[in-house]
């Protein structure tokens, strides 16, 4: 399960500038809305620490590091979920996505205009999760009009998702999203099937210009406001600044943003936060052939993480042998953490914890 996040907001909000500084990519960046028409696509590398280390410990030929996938999605206006501008296009591409970045403009640029002719990200974002609770909740009007008429059958599998509908109908009504509405475990199909697009976590994303990305910005705190009423992460960022230091090598990066007094890149940031908002943690597999790094849902068993690498290694499912990777490091060989008792040897329902890495030994 590779991440995939949309990076979506009104037009002019700084995207598809964000999008050519996280992945050093060619996305039109444009002075003009709606530039982004198909969805821009791009995968980079995680950066992990551990790889390089991990590598020379196992001798791997290829080292290969866990992907984020980006998706720089065309802007949404006011309608968009009644097909204004390009919003069929913006809210199709986002139903594919796991996570939501949220980019919010808090810049001032007389050269870059804003469609509502000022800058106010309280505003902004009301736009961006009015458009789509609406849409949410056109879906949901239907689902309950396409299953009531089936439910008269009297089957009761149907009842129960109409009733359930009606739940998250009046949830969306009072302007909740649908990734806040409590449910039960045996109702996630219900929800799951309805595709909403507030059921996505999100992230915000606000979009300063240098000297504030530095300093700070009051609109940044209207921002979190919002965000901590929905329990969401903020990340700030300057996205020309990032754009500049994507250009740069990875020397020359460490020595600019320590001049300018900043400890991490933006895109370090975004992953670290990605990571979190999809509850997600990184498990390893080594030999001689290949070191690979891989993303796995927290809470996940070794039986699911062993699926993730093949169909056959969960089919086949023996045991799993796990050393933690900051053992490894510290031991410096595999014989080494045996000797020290690093190793286990643990079954299906083994909890992957972050770190781990696992050797699978399976018969197909």
């Amino acid at each position: 399960m590779d991440i995939t996040c949309g990076i979506v907001g009104l037009p002019n909000v700084g995207k598809s500038t964000l999008f050519n500084a996280l992945t050093a990519s060619e996305a039109n960046a444009s002075n003009y809305p709606f530039c982004t028409i198909e969805p821009n696509i791009s995968v980079v590398p995680v950066h992990d620490e551990r790889l390089e280390a991990l590598g020379k410990i196992f001798n791997s030929k290829k080292i290969t590091p866990t992907v984020l996938e980006f998706f720089d999605i065309a802007g949404l206006v006011k309608g968009a979920s009644k097909g204004e501008g390009l919003g069929n296009q913006f809210l199709h591409d986002i139903r594919n996505v796991n996570a939501i970045l949220h980019v919010v403009r808090c810049f001032e640029d007389e050269n870059v205009t804003h469609i509502d002719g000022s800058i106010d990200p309280r505003r902004d974002i009301e736009t961006i999760e009015t458009e789509l609770l609406l849409k949410d909740l056109e879906t949901v009007e239907r689902r309950i009009e396409s299953v009531s008429k089936k439910a008269k059958s009297g089957e009761k599998k149907l009842k129960e998702e109409v009733e359930f509908c009606n739940r998250v109908l009046d949830h969306l009504s009072k302007g909740k999203m649908a990734h806040y509405f409590p449910y039960a475990s045996n109702e996630k199909f219900f929800l799951e099937s309805l595709w909403l697009l507030t059921s996505k976590p999100v992230m915000y994303i606000a979009n300063v210009d240098e000297q504030e990305y530095v300093e700070g910005n009051s609109k940044i705190s209207l921002i979190r406001e919002i965000a901590d009423r929905e329990g969401a992460p903020v990340v700030p960022i300057c996205s020309k600044l990032e754009a500049e230091v994507a250009q740069l090598s990875p020397e020359e990066r460490d020595g600019f943003l320590k001049d300018l007094g900043i400890e991490e890149s933006g895109l370090t940031k975004v992953i670290r936060e990605a990571y979190k908002l999809l509850d997600l943690i990184t498990f390893f597999t080594g030999n001689p052939n290949e070191l690979r790094a891989w993303s796995l849902k927290r809470g996940s068993t070794a039986y699911e993480a062993a699926g993730r690498i093949h169909s056959d290694f969960q089919r086949g499912f023996i045991r799993a042998e796990v050393v933690k990777a900051e053992d490894l490091i510290r031991c410096g060989s595999e014989a080494s953490v045996r000797e020290q008792g690093g190793m286990s040897l643990q079954g299906k329902e083994y909890e992957v914890k972050e770190g781990d890495v696992i050797y699978f030994r399976f018969n197909v």
